[in-house]
């Protein structure tokens, strides 16, 4: 009679103790997704938080870093002659590729030097024209130790513009190119060289102005225009690329001023790299359309404005067969009135060569209004 109780009670103390069971781990189940879910979080935090603080510089390097290259150049020398220019110091290369004078070596010799490139198509690198020149051996150093010999696809003096093809198989490192019509003064400005063979040395300043033609550095016979920036470039960067704060490739180092002014490193705009580049690659050269003067630009305190002026016409040219004199002062070309002799140029240049282009001139307060038909520079030459 007394034992169903006692069961019944034993039953009961059973019932709640399973039950107390069930629901503690219940509630541990429930509390660990959050837990792991609070961990996830923080580790997610944790790393956003060491992402935002890399420097913009690193994430641009980043980016491009890879596909900046070193090129080691073997020429043969006979004799070597410079005298240095002391307003402008240029790396070896740009020197010779100008014809600055040094004292004379008369020793032949094997002459290596380096210089940098960056990769921008498969197999494709693009360098300073000066950094190649004359050139019987290239050799292109990657940023991770692998070599390749380099064959030369073309080059522009006019520019100094030069294409390289690696030979090898890929997939390549490729840099990222930039918009150079877009940048504007006080953009920063990343220079980026394998200077003296150092892989990826980085300079940072600011863009300090654009469209700065080669005449205004002491440069007559040569055709673009620069962007100047005080990110140092240093011997050896030359053909490295400039990049913007997103590492896109704006400009190609090129060469730097010391003495008067120094401090000042230029660069040639992208825009204008890419169009030679894809010269170079379709035809193995650049036209150049060229009415065969040289330009002179004036202030004049008369019409309180600049003026361009004739300095020289060449002979059996163009110019000259067209009636354009020394002295002439450029009025207009085409539909463009002119301000300044790269708007000359770049007149002639986007109207091509065996096609009339008007010139209107003034001489002696007289308009005289002349068609010219533009000529590669070439042919200018051979006459």
């Amino acid at each position: 009679m007394f034992l169903k109780p006692v069961i019944k009670i034993k039953l009961k103390k059973f019932s709640f103790k399973k039950l107390f069971f069930i629901s503690y781990l219940a509630l541990d189940l429930l509390s660990k997704p959050t837990l792991l879910s609070k961990s996830i979080i923080n580790q997610t935090i944790d790393e956003e938080s060491k992402i935002s603080n890399i420097s913009f510089i690193t994430k641009a390097i980043k980016k491009t870093g890879a596909s900046v290259v070193t090129i080691d150049t073997q020429r043969f020398v006979n004799n070597k002659q410079f005298s240095r220019d002391s307003r402008i110091f240029i790396d070896p290369y740009f020197e010779r590729f100008f014809g600055l004078q040094f004292p004379p070596e008369s020793q032949p010799r094997i002459e290596q030097s380096q210089g940098s490139g960056f990769i921008f198509e498969d197999g494709l690198v693009m360098t300073n024209a000066h950094v190649v020149n004359g050139s019987e051996k290239l050799i292109v150093g990657l940023s991770n130790g692998q070599k390749y010999k380099g064959k030369l696809i073309g080059q522009d003096s006019l520019t100094d513009i030069a294409v390289i093809k690696l030979q090898g198989e890929g997939p390549w490192p490729k840099a990222i190119l930039g918009d150079s019509s877009k940048i504007e003064v006080g953009d920063w400005a990343i220079a980026v060289g394998n200077p003296f063979g150092l892989e990826n040395t980085v300079t940072l300043g600011i863009i300090s102005n654009l469209n700065r033609n080669v005449s205004q550095l002491g440069i007559y016979d040569k055709k673009f225009e620069l962007i100047q920036t005080d990110a140092a470039i240093n011997p050896g960067n030359s053909g490295g690329p400039l990049l913007n704060s997103n590492g896109e490739v704006i400009g190609i180092n090129t060469l730097i001023r010391s003495g008067p002014g120094a401090g000042l490193s230029f660069a040639i705009p992208i825009n204008k790299a890419k169009d030679i580049a894809s010269q170079l690659i379709k035809n193995g050269r650049v036209i150049h359309p060229m009415i065969g003067i040289s330009l002179i630009n004036e202030n004049s305190f008369a019409l309180d404005r600049n003026i361009v002026k004739v300095g020289y016409v060449v002979p059996n040219s163009p110019a000259e067969k067209s009636g354009i004199d020394i002295n002439d002062i450029i009025i207009k070309v085409g539909k463009k009135d002119i301000n300044d002799s790269s708007d000359v140029i770049n007149e002639i240049s986007k109207n091509g060569i065996n096609k009339y282009i008007n010139i209107t001139i003034k001489r002696k307060n007289k308009l005289i209004r002349l068609k010219v038909k533009p000529t590669d520079i070439n042919n200018l030459s051979r006459k």
